[in-house]
């Protein structure tokens, strides 16, 4: 026996966890085996002078260089003497030396700050490997492939697999979630009364001769960096103005996105054509239910929709008592007008989302205190508005000033924070950012997103909203069931209660098409601001009233609705919960531990490059290799028998029963 081997292959610690090496061998020389800490470097840029500095520098450089030129031209019109004219030139030849040694700082500042380069090998080499090992391929290959369509091979599958077993472990049996597993197509009323089949929506642009399409704010993002990293001689103010375009460009309009194209006169990528005028595309692949085609339908582009349509009978199940969650891992559809960027952009991918039920009075968690002292990166609203990095915070201390709305919020913040750095994503590169105002849904009370650093850039990987009550209230009035939680009191209470009526008669006839937007947002005031809207039609008749579902004001009279507030008394107390929501897109996950897991060294004879993976072992596709040292029939059946035990305990492994 002791001439047979059964190891973890190349285990070895690192902090807290165990890792899995997966070593893979290639004859390209090309990427040397420091590719991968360089490309780490680049995300902690130091700069020797800062860039707005050196573009300042540089612009007067060039000014000084056209008037040394302009001054030996002169000289040569007018005949000077030949000394003269040389030391002219010598002082312009200088002059550009001058220029190019600027050039060369701030091309390397750029480099430090972006790392394009570095992170553009380094995202080749980890993209070939993967592919090359079928972690994951290009699906429907052998026909030329779909953009936006991947297969997941043998180790990916062990991977993925792996993750959101994980996922269920740490989420649904640990904190004793409810898990559903609803259909993937999706009727059309649920996503009307869900906002997606209206809003679900990216700004499109085409080409004005081929008819090829492009999502516009790619094409005005991809424009902006190309401007920042190769342009060297843009003034400082043009990068800046740049750069808040970066920072807006989630928030532009229609109009404001096709500006800004036009002003900086943006052209087809592929054949230089002009384009078109952004417009709205819907992401959702429709399809219809039924051999008749008379029910309409949806891939679901989420998977959320069909906790909140099950909420009633959820409710029920857990005995209704709120809080509770509800969990499901299941695939979702994007028709995505121009995927790429890998597993990061696809139109068929895992979601495993949560849906927290809670008390909109009491949005405490009896388990905060278990993550309260954590301290990672957190980028707030006010730190991304006022032009400053992340910054590590602990999340009580971020609770309890209100940078984080509420401890629900904050406990699942925390949770998620361990999800991903137990699974292996570097805690240096991983960063929660707080939507801004101009982000959020008009119904959210906070957002944050959990982003990865990758060769990519910042990727959003999880996000964590507090939705408020908007999605049990809008399958509520579209479908007529009552999607409400109850607290029954002790003994009655006398109550006062606002009363809304809107005279849907009177708004109809004003209205028509609008009616029901007018209704809802009358009805979904609060207290403040129905009884200020009140006291405005009693002294005015006729005021302004801003209807966020059509995102403008229309004028409300006196006659069109009524305000009070009543008593009564009440034995329960009867109202829609809030809904803090954590949503995981799993492929984004895999891949950025893909490249955090990644690293690149010589082997031992020095004539090839080995690529390695080292994977936490709780994702590892295999956990260990079972073979004889030496080839001998008794062994290769003591192998065979170990190898049994460890399919039995359940552990994943290779055998090599060929010998050392």
């Amino acid at each position: 026996m002791r001439t047979l081997s059964a190891f973890i292959s190349s285990s070895t610690s690192f902090g807290h966890c165990f890792f899995h090496r997966l070593t893979l061998r290639h004859s390209h020389k090309t990427l040397t085996s420091s590719l991968a800490p360089c490309f780490r470097r680049h995300f902690t840029p130091t700069m020797a002078a800062p860039e707005d500095s050196l573009r300042k520098a540089l612009a007067d450089k060039q000014s000084e260089v056209e008037n040394q030129g302009d001054q030996v031209r002169s000289l040569k019109a007018s005949k000077a003497a030949k000394s003269e004219i040389d030391a002219a030139i010598e002082a312009l030849n200088a002059l550009k030396l001058q220029k190019a040694s600027i050039e060369k700082d701030l091309q390397a500042t750029l480099s430090s700050a972006d790392g394009s380069v570095n992170r553009e090998a380094f995202r080749q080499a980890v993209s070939n490997t993967l592919e090359r090992r079928l972690f994951y391929i290009k699906s429907f290959n052998i026909y030329g492939g779909v953009a936006g369509l991947y297969d997941y091979g043998p180790p990916g599958c062990a991977v993925k697999s792996n993750v959101l077993a994980f996922w269920r472990q740490h989420f649904v049996l640990e904190e004793n979630m409810l898990e559903v597993d609803c259909p993937c197509v999706t009727p059309e009323v649920v996503l009307k009364a869900s906002g997606h089949v209206e809003k679900f929506t990216d700004l499109m642009v085409k080409d004005e001769k081929t008819g090829t399409c492009y999502r516009a704010d790619h094409l005005l993002k991809d424009f902006c960096n190309d401007k920042l990293q190769k342009d060297l001689n843009i003034a400082a103010e043009k990068a800046k103005e740049l750069k808040h375009v970066l920072a807006m460009l989630d928030d532009f309009s229609a109009e404001e996105l096709g500006a800004k194209i036009k002003e900086y006169g943006i052209v087809s990528p592929d054949t230089k054509n002009p384009l078109s005028d952004p417009y709205p595309f819907n992401l959702m692949f429709q399809t219809s239910i039924g051999p008749s085609g008379l029910i309409p339908g949806y891939l679901r582009p989420e998977t959320a929709q069909g906790i909140f349509v099950n909420f009633k009978d959820l409710y029920y199940y857990n005995g209704n008592k709120l809080p509770f969650a509800a969990a499901q891992i299941g695939q979702a559809f994007r028709n995505e007008i121009s995927p790429r960027q890998g597993l990061l952009r696809v139109r068929e991918f895992t979601l495993a989302e949560i849906e927290h039920f809670v008390d909109p009075e009491d949005k405490s968690h009896p388990k905060f205190s278990e993550v309260a002292e954590l301290e990672f990166l957190m980028f707030p609203r006010e730190l991304q508005m006022s032009g400053e990095s992340a910054k590590a915070i602990q999340l009580d201390e971020a609770v309890a000033k209100g940078i984080v709305n509420n401890q629900t919020l904050g406990y699942f913040i925390g949770r998620v924070y361990l999800f991903l750095t137990r699974l292996g994503i570097d805690k240096k590169r991983l960063r929660f950012r707080q939507h801004l105002a101009n982000e959020m849904a008009h119904y959210a009370a906070d957002c944050w997103d959990a982003e990865i650093e990758s060769s990519y850039g910042w990727i959003e990987c999880v996000g964590i909203a507090d939705r408020s009550a908007y999605d049990l209230r809008a399958h509520t009035e579209k479908s007529g069931e009552a999607l409400v939680a109850h607290e029954k009191f002790p003994e009655p209470r006398e109550v006062e209660v606002l009363v809304i009526s809107p005279v849907k008669k009177e708004i109809g006839l004003a209205f028509k098409g609008s009616q029901k937007n007018v209704v809802e947002a009358l009805e979904s005031m609060k207290e403040k601001e129905a009884f200020a809207l009140k006291a405005d039609l009693e002294s005015k008749g006729e005021v302004d009233f801003y209807v966020c579902t059509l995102g403008k004001n229309v004028s409300i009279k006196k006659n069109m609705v009524k305000i009070s507030k009543e008593k009564k008394k009440e034995h329960q107390r009867v109202f829609t919960p809030s809904v803090i929501e954590p949503s995981f897109g799993i492929g984004r996950i895999i891949y950025c531990l893909y490249e955090h897991s990644y690293y690149t060294r010589a082997s031992k004879a020095g004539n090839e490059q080995l690529n390695v993976f080292a994977f936490p072992s709780i994702v590892a596709p295999i956990k260990c290799t079972v073979f004889p040292l030496v080839q001998n029939q008794k062994y290769e059946d003591i192998a065979k028998d170990i190898s049994k035990s460890l399919t039995v305990a359940g552990i994943s492994h290779k055998i090599d029963i060929t010998g050392m």
